[in-house]
C-alpha cells in the first residue's frame, strides 16, 4: 500500500451507513496518510435524522453533509473501495482493493439498532486504519 491511502466509502443512498465510515474515517486518520470520500450509487436528498442524531452523541456533526454520487471520477482516484450494501451498482475496478461490510441500512431503524450499526461501522473503521498503518499517530501508540 503507498504511503498515502484513499478510499471511497459507498453505500446506496450516501444518507446512512458511509456517511458514518466517513466521518469515523476523517476523526480517526492521520491525513497526511490517508483521506477518504463518501458516496451513494442513488444519493438521497439528505442524511437520515436518526444517523445525524447518533453520531452528534459521539461528538461528530453531520448536519451539514450532504449526500452525493458515487462516480467513476470518484472511484478512480481511489486505492480501497468499502462497499456497504450498494451490491452490483457499486463499480469494480481492476485493481482497486475492494472490501464489503455487510451492515444493515440505519434510515427509519429505532436509535438503540442505529447506534449499534453506529459502533459496528467504527470498530471496522479502526480496524481498517490499523491494518493499513493510517490511524493518528495518538492512536496507534493506544493499540
Amino acid at each position: 500500500m503507498s504511503a498515502h491511502g484513499s478510499g471511497d466509502l459507498a453505500c446506496v443512498h450516501n444518507a446512512g451507513r458511509s456517511q458514518m465510515a466517513a466521518a469515523f474515517f476523517s476523526a480517526l486518520a492521520d491525513s497526511r496518510r490517508a483521506e477518504a470520500v463518501s458516496a451513494g450509487t442513488q444519493p438521497g436528498e439528505y442524511v437520515h435524522p436518526e444517523v445525524i442524531e447518533v453520531m452528534r452523541e459521539v461528538g461528530l456533526d453531520l448536519s451539514a453533509k450532504r449526500p452525493q454520487r458515487l462516480t467513476d471520477e470518484l472511484v478512480g482516484g481511489a486505492s480501497l473501495l468499502i462497499t456497504m450494501g450498494c451490491g452490483d451498482a457499486c463499480p469494480n475496478v481492476p485493481g482497486l482493493e475492494r472490501d464489503d461490510w455487510p451492515l444493515p441500512d440505519p434510515k427509519s431503524r429505532p436509535l438503540d439498532e442505529v447506534r449499534r450499526i453506529r459502533d459496528n461501522i467504527r470498530d471496522r473503521v479502526l480496524a481498517l486504519l490499523t491494518a493499513h498503518d493510517w490511524q493518528k499517530v495518538a492512536a496507534r501508540h493506544e493499540n
